[in-house]
């Protein structure tokens, strides 16, 4: 293995990871008095200096200018896959478990090869239809587990849990969308480019959002709140999506995708040591079932 691909299969691991910690600083942000959209708003003015910092050094060494329909189509995503799939976690994570939110996220490889095939006409395979069985009983055991455990333990309702379980999925559908539609704009840009580009667009939405949903008091928050929204930026915003774009370029996609299998059990993991969320027997069969669909539909997607 080169330098190159070793430090591809590293970056990958620690993009996984950085993503999967995600959850973690989000849950730890609700033990206080702070509701989604300010903590969304949080995390976004603390990573928009980095995407336009990134923005400007690429502009100085001589990048193209975008047109109009550039413009459109990095608006168009920018909102779509990191401002709204970004919300329905944030909101959905209110109601449901970080191990749970982080296997729903994790099944967008399967929402994706849905849309190509009713936008491109692309035809599903008999294993594309097995991992996706696979996949959805995974979640439907781990739905159950939350269902029980934490309708016991806590008192939440189990709509509470099925709405929660509907916000992050409506996230995972539309982190797909964004998927679909960036694929021919990240060739005609630079992934880069289109990746920093795309998150001011988000950041700069989830600041108008706050700006005009919410008053300046609501900011009155424990340092808690704004400790978890930094480290979430950094650790989890920022290094984790040009690390995953290092990655991508150097061992490619399709290996990316496997390594990125990790992330639910290091969720899981880092759930049980910062949070105290269970482990349960029934809990892992279910991501084992999701880890297996993704990971069946990564080695189709390469052959």
């Amino acid at each position: 293995m080169t330098r190159d691909s070793l430090s591809g299969v590293l970056f990958a691991l620690l993009a996984a990871i950085g993503f999967s910690a995600k959850a973690i600083f989000i849950k730890l942000a609700y033990l206080d008095e702070v509701d989604a959209i300010t903590l969304l708003a949080l995390r976004m003015a603390f990573a928009v200096p980095f995407f336009i910092g990134v923005a400007i050094w690429l502009e100085r060494n001589g990048s193209a200018k975008f047109s109009r329909k550039d413009w459109m189509t990095l608006v168009g995503l920018g909102l779509m896959g990191y401002y709204l799939a970004s919300l329905f976690d944030f909101l959905g994570l209110q109601y449901v478990s970080a191990g749970l939110e982080r296997l729903i996220l994790f099944i967008y490889p399967t929402i994706t090869i849905v849309l190509s095939a009713f936008l491109f006409k692309k035809r599903i395979t008999p294993a594309v239809y097995v991992a996706m069985a696979l996949s959805y009983a995974g979640i439907a055991m781990v739905v159950l587990h939350d269902v029980n455990m934490l309708g016991k333990l806590e008192g939440a309702g189990q709509g509470q849990i099925l709405l929660g379980a509907g916000l992050i999925f409506a996230s995972a559908v539309t982190y797909s969308i964004y998927l679909v539609g960036a694929g021919h704009a990240i060739q005609h840009m630079g992934a880069t480019r289109f990746t920093a580009y795309a998150s001011i667009v988000s950041s700069l939405a989830a600041l108008l959002q706050f700006a005009l949903t919410h008053s300046w008091t609501s900011l009155h928050l424990t340092w808690r709140v704004y400790e978890m929204s930094l480290a979430m930026a950094i650790f989890s915003t920022v290094l984790p999506v040009f690390m995953l774009s290092y990655a991508m370029r150097h061992i490619g996609s399709g290996h990316t995708a496997q390594i990125g299998a990790v992330g639910p059990v290091v969720t899981i993991f880092l759930a049980y040591v910062f949070l105290g969320e269970n482990i349960t027997p029934l809990q892992m069969g279910g991501t084992a079932l999701v880890l297996a669909g993704v990971l069946m539909i990564s080695l189709s997607a390469k052959k």
